[in-house]
């Protein structure tokens, strides 16, 4: 008979992600969505505008920027892993599939044609430059 670990934390865990989608449907637009809470940071500087996503486990192939209207989307998703008898069976599988998705408008001071996007170490930085008449310039008085 196969060794069985159950978690107690499964059921808490199940009801925590159900209670997230929930609140984030109610409170709108810029929660993520699916099972996992992925932070995410904005950050401004005078040239650029730049969003950094956690997405640990995700290959740069699972992630999907979009950006259309003055909207900017980032979403990823990865199956769970897929188990054959070849491979054995789990003890323990804590590891799912994810889902992930966020939206921002940007401002009109953003460049829509200058854009970078780089997934390192399960971080991804989507870098948005300034349009030149948004940018910040020095006036010399006469």
């Amino acid at each position: 008979m196969p060794i069985r670990i159950v978690r107690h934390s499964d059921v808490l865990e199940a009801a925590q992600r159900e209670f997230d989608q929930v609140f984030g449907r109610l409170i709108g637009g810029g929660q993520a969505t699916g099972a996992a809470p992925y932070a995410v940071d904005v950050k401004e500087s005078g040239e650029t505008l730049v969003v950094e996503a956690e997405l640990p486990g995700f290959t740069k192939d699972q992630v999907n920027i979009t950006l259309e209207n003055s909207v900017l989307t980032l979403a990823a998703e990865r199956a769970a892993p897929v188990q054959t008898n070849a491979q054995g069976e789990y003890l323990l599988k804590e590891r799912r599939h994810a889902r992930f998705q966020r939206s921002f408008s940007l401002p009109p001071t953003v460049d829509e044609a200058s854009v970078n996007a780089r997934l390192e170490n399960g971080v991804l930085t989507v870098t948005l430059n300034k349009r030149l008449e948004a940018k910040p310039r020095k006036i010399s008085v006469a």
